[in-house]
């Protein structure tokens, strides 16, 4: 199955528009066999991970269902030429199907000040979108949050999978900086913070 979502996500990237697609079932997460776990306590793993500062947004995109979108601090610049970016997604989320069959995404970088923005976008089964101002974003039609530092308007590239997560490849139809003066909102240790000079 893995092999026929990156074949059209790839045939995505390379249409001017993208088609409307029937949504991906869930993968099925098999059992990890007690020889392939690492002798790593979960616990520490995170901790230790939580060490590293983050940045954190909101990946957004409309499909046929009307506006879908999910918090995810796994995001990052990954070349320049082409300009691609990507981000990480369990392969148990609900929003992801629908935003692979978009085939589209804005990538919202959040401000200093959206840090209750983040927690709506992190629950599940909620209306994340209730209250929420957003326009098109140019290039795609995804949702743009007002208020974001900065924006990335992407289409579908590639999807690799990553244990329990799959990695996407987005490649970059326009971006922007938000207002002037919007710093970033960050994350580390499991709490929101802001960068100061």
């Amino acid at each position: 199955m893995a092999a026929t979502v990156v074949r059209y996500l790839r045939s995505v990237g390379a249409a001017t528009v993208a088609e409307p697609v029937e949504f991906l079932p869930r993968p099925d997460l098999r059992a990890v066999r007690d020889d392939e776990r690492a002798p790593l306590d979960p616990a520490l793993f995170r901790r230790v991970l939580g060490q590293f500062a983050s940045g954190v947004t909101v990946i957004t995109a409309e499909d046929p269902g009307g506006p879908t979108g999910f918090a995810c601090q796994s995001f990052a610049s990954l070349s320049l030429d082409p300009p691609l970016v990507a981000f990480m997604v369990a392969r148990t989320s609900t929003t992801w199907p629908r935003i692979a069959q978009a085939g589209v995404f804005c990538v919202n970088i959040l401000g200093a000040e959206q840090g209750a923005l983040c927690r709506g976008f992190a629950v599940s089964g909620a209306d994340k979108f209730a209250g929420v101002a957003h326009r098109p974003a140019p290039a795609t039609g995804s949702p743009l949050l007002d208020g974001v530092a900065a924006w990335v308007d992407c289409r579908v590239h590639a999807v690799h999978t990553g244990g329990d997560h799959l990695i996407v490849v987005g490649r970059v139809e326009g971006l922007g900086e938000g207002g002037e003066g919007v710093g970033p909102l960050l994350f580390h240790r499991g709490r929101f913070g802001q960068f100061t000079t």
